[in-house]
């Protein structure tokens, strides 16, 4: 529920692993990345902004049934497991 209207139960999200190792995710931008109080329980989250340490905001869409930076903080970028430039249906 936290990335709806834009992924809804049952939609894929494609990743690429590698596609920002020329560069780091930007802002508006979907990453998958392990949740910092449950290392191996995935998130998917927006970058919501990139600190000039390199740090990632990330929220959720529906903030209100988010859970993400604003309680875990800031994640590093190189905790990133990959970037979504979309998402599919099912």
């Amino acid at each position: 529920p936290s990335m709806r209207p834009t992924l809804e139960r049952g939609d894929w999200v494609l990743v690429d692993p590698f596609d920002f190792t020329e560069r780091p995710p930007a802002a508006g931008e979907l990453v998958v990345v392990p949740d910092p109080r449950e290392p191996g329980r995935l998130l998917v989250k927006r970058v919501g902004a990139v600190a000039a340490d390199g740090r990632l905001h990330l929220v959720g869409d529906a903030s209100e049934a988010s859970t993400d930076s604003r309680v875990f903080g800031p994640v590093d970028r190189g905790a990133v497991a990959g970037v979504s430039r979309a998402a599919c249906g099912p």
